[in-house]
């Protein structure tokens, strides 16, 4: 199967009379292993389901979303790969004009709360339909229980109160989703799966109860205190199920999914994809997306960096999940092989590349500790960091037929690197000499180490070193490569000083003047969303400033980024 289907005759070409899940997406159909909605589609074809999907269907009329029928298990809703208020409107609530999941490129397609109008869509055009509707992705993810919605400013109940749905998959779902769909085909009960949230009348003996919803908005201290106890519950190994009360029901979430094996992980990613848009869709225009990670490929899951803005580590997990060198050695060979491949690998990487069969034997065994990061603020030394086995399999790599660049476009983390006294001279030297081109992209966030504490991230004394190292390899090999720095601006904690010194530390240490600014986006389920709502530090308790005023949140970005005297600022 090259594609799954999205028309009725595609249905029947396959012998289907009907479907068993319908698959509906806030993205284009891109049928690759880094659009979530196809990954699922296709896990559960591999095991025997008929799967069909509805991407960007219309809003206001069901002729889109009613192509294929009703399926015969359940509906599986998705706002796409990001979030849709986060894909539709810029971190100062500007309308974004542009999706890149989007065939053209413009951004019409796609709805605000797309999980929301979704669901509620299939109680409309599919009136008195008694299948599951299960919500699931990241927007959906993340908003599993009471959380602050930047875009309304306030908290918002559990996705599943407004959705109207049954079922929320979370996180990595393509073992709760295949169980979910054994369990409704054979009439079992599947509220004790791994994984999926519910609504029920009662709270769950022996699970967590979490502080109500009513709680929450009452008692900003009470939604610190659900969020931290949200928090330390998402490791597999050691996280207990949770209770919320929200009006005169209960959200209950079972406990993570267990966290997925090599031999799982090779399965997962040794599906057959078309790396392409499916043609109902590309005929509508090019999608800018495709351009990235057509021709990439994903060597892993989970992050325990855990930076406090970044939602990674509740989404994937804080536990590395890796395939073996020969499946994505296998995967290159295949992408090798196709007729119109240009030569180049995009990306080879995860959330953090370098993380890549990196794990800590004692979390794997007992679970992620409660009461220390692997990462901050120093890295804990049961972690052995060693980047031999990422060296190796770069040069596996780079020996396959018709391959002429291998580029790792994800993040690196460059402590990790320092860090690494028998191997991370080396792999820095395999990344600087054929990895990269022209520049490294690398993500220090901020320079002042009282705002990267905030962050949860190492201080400006590591940057400075690996920058020293960067260019003295580059000399060593006679290359003219540059690093480009990822920061943000109005951080909970930041003010225009702290702005200020980042500027001037940038010019003067760094040698450089920064473009790649973002102004920080309080997106739900972070620490650092949990401080701007708050205006706490979650860890201290003590209270912190926050810039909430998008005037001047801009005028931060812009200390940076414009080529000016920073003495104009001090007269505003």
């Amino acid at each position: 199967m090259k594609f799954l289907p999205t028309t009725k005759e595609e249905m029947k070409s396959l012998g289907w009379d009907s479907i068993d899940v319908l698959l509906i997406s806030g993205d284009t159909y891109l049928d690759t292993s880094y659009n979530g909605s196809a990954l699922i589609g296709k896990w559960l074809v591999e095991h025997g389901f008929k799967v069909g999907i509805i991407a960007q269907p219309e809003v206001d009329v069901p002729d889109d979303i009613t192509r294929l029928g009703e399926p015969n298990l359940f509906f599986a809703i998705s706002g796409g790969c990001v979030d849709s208020m986060v894909a539709n409107y810029t971190a100062t609530k500007k309308r974004r004009q542009q999706d890149d999941f989007t065939p053209g490129g413009e951004n019409n397609k796609r709805p605000d709360r797309a999980v929301l109008v979704y669901s509620n869509m299939i109680r409309r055009f599919f009136k008195g339909t008694t299948k599951k509707i299960v919500i699931s992705g990241i927007e959906s993810s993340l908003r599993r229980i009471t959380h602050y919605d930047y875009w309304t400013n306030k908290l918002r109940k559990p996705i599943l109160f407004d959705a109207k749905a049954d079922i929320l998959s979370y996180g990595m779902g393509e073992m709760s989703m295949l169980q979910l769909a054994n369990a409704l085909k054979n009439g079992e009960d599947w509220q004790n799966i791994r994984g999926l949230c519910y609504l029920s009348k009662e709270p769950k003996e022996d699970y967590l109860s979490l502080p109500s919803h009513a709680d929450c908005l009452a008692d900003k201290d009470k939604f610190i205190e659900a969020f931290h106890t949200f928090y330390l519950n998402c490791d597999p190994i050691t996280a207990k199920g949770l209770c919320q009360k929200c009006d005169d029901r209960y959200l209950i979430q079972n406990p993570p999914s267990e966290s997925y094996s090599e031999e799982i992980m090779d399965k997962i990613y040794s599906m057959e994809f078309a790396r392409d848009v499916h043609p109902y869709y590309k005929k509508m225009g090019a999608v800018r997306a495709l351009d990235t990670i057509k021709y990439s490929v994903t060597t892993h899951r989970g992050c325990y960096g855990e930076c406090n803005f970044c939602a990674i580590a509740i989404h994937q997990g804080r536990t590395i999940m890796s395939r073996s060198q020969n499946s994505i050695v296998e995967e290159v060979k295949k992408i090798a092989e196709t007729p119109k491949f240009h030569g180049n690998i995009s990306d080879v990487g995860g959330p953090t590349a370098n993380m890549y069969g990196l794990e800590c034997k004692k979390k794997l065994k007992l679970g992620a500790c409660p009461d220390r990061r692997c990462l901050y603020p120093k890295k804990c030394p049961h972690l052995q960091v060693n980047h031999n086995n990422q060296v190796e399999l770069l040069k596996k790599l780079k020996k396959i037929p018709n391959i002429k660049k291998i580029f790792i476009a994800s993040g690196i983390r460059y402590d990790m690197i320092l860090d690494d006294n028998k191997c991370g001279q080396m792999y820095l030297k395999e990344i600087i000499k054929d990895h990269i081109s022209g520049q490294m992209k690398i993500a220090p966030e901020h320079t002042e180490d009282k705002i990267l504490g905030l962050m949860g991230k190492d201080g400006k004394s590591c940057l400075n070193e690996f920058k020293n190292q960067f260019y003295k390899i580059n000399n060593e090999l006679g290359k003219k490569q540059f690093l480009t720095y990822y920061l943000i601006a109005a951080h909970p904690g930041c003010k225009d000083k702290d702005m200020m010194d980042l500027k001037k530390y940038a010019s003067q240490e760094l040698r450089v003047n920064p473009e790649q600014v973002q102004i920080f986006t309080p997106t739900p389920s972070t620490y650092s969303t949990l401080m701007y709502y708050t205006e706490k530090d979650p860890f201290t308790n003590q209270k912190l400033f926050v810039e909430k005023d998008n005037g001047k949140k801009q005028k931060q970005k812009d200390i940076v980024t414009e080529k000016r005297n920073n003495n104009n600022y001090k007269k505003r």
